[in-house]
């Protein structure tokens, strides 16, 4: 098998994944997973799609992430990784999408407008 890559994107976080066989190695802009993503609930996000099809151990997972926070970010790898699976197995994109991890998740901010501290609220109103 050769180098199988997939892109993810979650709010402004970007995350371009890279799937080659080996030994269940995340690594994450040249750095550990544990290390990058220090919360055991991110990790866990990260690694759900692996651990729905069984596949932690088969493959090693080199990603490029920038943008966004670090939810945003290790969400991004979710949606990254669930692609990159299912380019290597179509089968498993039933299963994936199932869980709901096939879907792009497309709440973005909005934006401010004029007059308006941020998007929807307004200054505090005084009759007086």
């Amino acid at each position: 098998m050769e180098v199988v890559n997939a892109l993810g994107r979650r709010k402004s976080a970007i995350a371009r994944v890279y799937v080659s066989e080996g030994t269940g190695k995340i690594t994450i802009n040249k750095r550990d997973l544990a290390e990058y993503f220090p919360s055991p609930i991110l990790q866990f996000v990260v690694k759900q799609p692996l651990s729905l099809l069984d596949v932690a151990e088969k493959y090693d997972i080199k990603v490029n992430l920038n943008g966004g926070g670090f939810t945003g970010q290790s969400q991004a790898l979710r949606l990254a990784i669930a692609r990159a699976l299912v380019k290597i197995n179509a089968e498993d994109k039933k299963t994936l999408r199932a869980e709901g991890f096939i879907t792009r998740d497309s709440r973005e901010v909005e934006r401010k407008k004029p007059g308006r501290p941020k998007a929807r609220r307004r200054f505090q109103f005084s009759k007086r």
